[in-house]
């Protein structure tokens, strides 16, 4: 279900069917990483989407959290810790934050919650089929680690 009225009209009716929670963390910069933060932030837009159209009816695409990229770590991990406190509080069983942020790569272990790192993939120059093709390949993957998880509770 997506961050949308409708969906989450839905939502709360079933609530209790929906025990996972997708929150993209994009980075922005407005300087020299200005079309870097932008192409990740297409990239895992587009395959937090794809991933939500697999799942749907068993979890909520939260909104982004979007950070400046040039925010230091300690203000970064302060940031994701608030959010995933009010997510916990939504009680949701399962809460996975996607970025291909790599300043993220290596943050799992500070938090309860699953943090995936994926390597961006610049789409801004592919045709949509290709597009497509190569976020659903990246989509599987996440499907394979998500589904892990939920095997392990």
């Amino acid at each position: 279900m997506n961050w949308n009225g409708k969906d989450i009209e839905l939502y709360l009716k079933e609530k209790q069917f929906i025990d996972t929670a997708i929150v993209p963390l994009i980075p922005v910069s407005l300087g020299e990483n200005l079309k870097q933060s932008a192409s990740q932030g297409e990239f895992i837009s587009l395959l937090t989407l794809h991933l939500e159209r697999q799942f749907r009816g068993r979890m909520l695409l939260l909104p982004p959290i979007t950070y400046l990229l040039e925010t230091d770590e300690a203000r970064k991990l302060n940031l994701l810790h608030e959010w995933e406190e009010k997510i916990k509080e939504s009680d949701f069983a399962h809460v996975f934050y996607i970025t291909s942020d790599s300043f993220w790569r290596d943050k799992n272990e500070s938090f309860s919650d699953d943090v995936i790192w994926l390597p961006s993939i610049p789409l801004e120059n592919m045709e949509e089929q290709f597009k497509h093709s190569i976020l659903e390949d990246q989509v599987k993957q996440l499907i394979n680690i998500i589904v892990q998880k939920w095997q392990n509770i």
